[in-house]
């Protein structure tokens, strides 16, 4: 079933809730805020790349499978991008690029489809 259309304004409100935590300014936000910027900017994601070819997991908040392609549907997906929240908030901003997370060890990418870099940043500041 295809995603509920994401509201810009709603996400661009959710995601400069988390700003100041992600440029070093303030404490980690309370769960909920930090999820809500998580989860619409997955959404977001999902929408600028429909498909079920690519499983993206931001444990523990959301999951989302996108990227045009041989569809999944059973068992681990052959192309899976594995990230913490502050990292994915920090490429779908831009705050960090797509090589430079892969060279930090700071996402798992498998799979011949599993390169996010021409779908991020999915909002800029």
């Amino acid at each position: 079933m295809p995603a509920r259309g994401v509201d810009p304004r709603e996400l661009r409100a959710a995601v400069e809730a988390v700003l100041p935590w992600l440029r070093g300014e303030a404490e980690r936000p309370e769960r909920p805020v930090l999820a809500a910027a998580v989860r619409l900017s997955l959404r977001t994601l999902e929408q600028i790349a429909p498909g079920r070819s690519v499983e993206v997991r931001v444990p523990p908040f959301a999951a989302v499978q996108c990227v045009a392609g041989p569809r999944h549907t059973r068992g681990t997906p052959p192309n899976v991008v594995e990230t913490d929240p502050r990292t994915w908030l920090e490429l779908a901003t831009g705050a960090l690029g797509w090589p430079e997370a892969l060279d930090g060890a700071r996402v798992t990418a498998s799979g011949s489809r599993a390169d996010l870099s021409g779908l991020l940043p999915v909002l800029r500041f």
